[in-house]
């Protein structure tokens, strides 16, 4: 992938993962949510599990509104001008030991959601009903 050639170009670039995960987040919300119809509210565990779930998927649909907010924000930034950096101190460890942990990060998200895919598969349905 070419680097883009200014650092708000290179925010608008990413901005792709925020909205993702806000996305993922709200689709989370709500295979938490439509359940919770077939529940049994005469059962004792039925009225916890509601409400457990009631309250997961209302702070996973904040998260997913200010995941999309700053998503728009990195997108709003894409005219930033090129600022001048410092070459020596762009090459010092901090800077290095961020970048890399931000790599390292991508990698553990990447093979969770990879786990997650799997077993949601062998468990799940297709949108058209079918088994997966």
């Amino acid at each position: 992938m070419n680097q883009p050639d200014t650092c708000g170009r290179g925010l608008a670039a990413r901005s792709a993962v925020p909205a993702k995960l806000g996305a993922l987040s709200a689709a989370i919300a709500d295979n938490l949510e439509q359940p919770q119809r077939t529940l049994d509210l005469t059962d004792h565990n039925a009225k916890a599990e509601r409400d457990a779930y009631e309250v997961v998927a209302s702070a996973l649909r904040n998260a997913a509104a200010q995941l999309q907010t700053t998503a728009d924000l990195m997108v709003g930034y894409r005219g930033l001008p090129m600022a001048r950096h410092d070459e020596d101190a762009m090459s010092a460890p901090e800077i290095r030991d961020a970048f890399a942990g931000l790599i390292e990060r991508e990698h553990e998200l990447s093979a969770l959601l990879n786990t997650v895919i799997q077993q949601d598969r062998h468990a799940g349905f297709c949108s058209d009903g079918d088994r997966v």
